[in-house]
């Protein structure tokens, strides 16, 4: 999607919830030695981050970018539909700018997937009536209905969005003819950025360039090794390779709740792919066995009898380390438009 459109449901919202479990073991002196277990960090409920998604669509609409700047963890990233990685800094930055006329919007089947005790997908559908400004401040309008996924990551005392996506939600047997791409306009120079907006990111110091985790070259190794089990249809290398809990976000906006759900449709018939492969992978560690990939993948054959062939697939994918092997959690495929 456009980039403006990226962001038109960004479910990036934090709320506050107290770190609670069971009660801890008896302390008293004649259990001085007993090692009580860690308590467990509360989960978040999905009506509580649907209510806060509803108030971050709303602060979207008025281009309020101090809800964004509060509710976005510094790890936060957001794909362009030419794989560009935009931060919260530059995230931010683009809020600003924002100018919609919404008359409606709605969100419906909401769902929760855990990664790890701090660390959850919140999914759901989204339906808006509305136009917002676009390329050339020019007024479009929204795409509906659309699929959207944020991954939250807990922050001490509260959860923040460390990535974002969305898709529109289509049939992958009518689909539409390919638009023709864009002629490409010559970039201006630094000083002509600089002099057209003076509230621009090139009026201020940059940030640091993030660097890629040391993990990075593993986890695009497991990454192939998925896409490679989903060509060949093969249920048992897709098993060794999936966390026990497993969703996923696909092209045409289908949302995948688990597990089971994923290995039907990967080892389904509806795509029929010859080859694929996986580059320009970017981990960044959300926690000691949480891996956050964006990545680019490639795959050429056909899916619901269209083509596939000659398109970059960029998306993430979540892992989660089990035992001395990292696992695929969650992943969601961004279609380019």
């Amino acid at each position: 999607m456009k980039k403006m459109l990226q962001f038109i449901l960004l479910g990036a919202a934090a709320t506050f919830f107290t770190a609670c479990g069971p009660p801890a073991a008896n302390t008293g002196a004649n259990n001085a030695n007993t090692n009580t277990p860690k308590p467990v960090a509360a989960a978040p409920t999905v009506e509580a981050l649907m209510a806060l998604e509803k108030q971050v669509n709303e602060a979207y609409v008025r281009g309020d970018a101090n809800v964004f700047e509060r509710m976005l963890s510094d790890r936060f990233v957001i794909l362009g539909n030419d794989g560009k990685r935009m931060d919260k800094t530059a995230t931010v930055g683009m809020i600003t700018g924002v100018k919609c006329d919404i008359k409606s919007m709605g969100r419906t089947e909401p769902a929760m997937s855990m990664i790890d005790a701090d660390t959850y997908v919140l999914s759901y559908k989204a339906i808006w009536d509305g136009t917002c400004n676009g390329p050339d401040d020019k007024l479009m309008k929204v795409p509906s209905p659309i699929r959207s996924a944020s991954i939250w990551a807990r922050s001490g005392d509260k959860w923040q969005a460390v990535f974002h996506g969305e898709n529109l939600i289509v049939d992958p047997k009518n689909l539409p003819a390919p638009a023709k791409p864009a002629i490409k306009k010559e970039e201006p120079k630094q000083n002509e950025k600089t002099a057209a907006n003076s509230n621009t990111a090139s009026n201020t110091t940059a940030p640091a360039r993030a660097t890629p985790d040391a993990n990075t070259d593993t986890l695009v190794k497991v990454e192939l090794a998925l896409w490679e089990a989903w060509k060949e249809h093969n249920a048992s290398k897709l098993d060794g390779l999936m966390a026990k809990n497993v969703s996923f976000v696909n092209i045409f906006g289908t949302y995948l709740a688990n597990r089971a759900d994923a290995m039907k449709d990967w080892t389904g018939s509806l795509c029929q792919v010859k080859s694929v492969s996986v580059t320009d992978g970017f981990a960044t560690a959300l926690s000691p066995t949480v891996e956050m990939l964006t990545r680019k993948g490639t795959a050429d054959g056909t899916c619901g009898g269209q083509s596939v062939g000659g398109t970059d697939i960029w998306g993430v994918s979540i892992f989660v380390k089990e035992g001395d092997a990292w696992k695929f959690a969650f992943g969601m495929n961004l279609a380019a438009t």
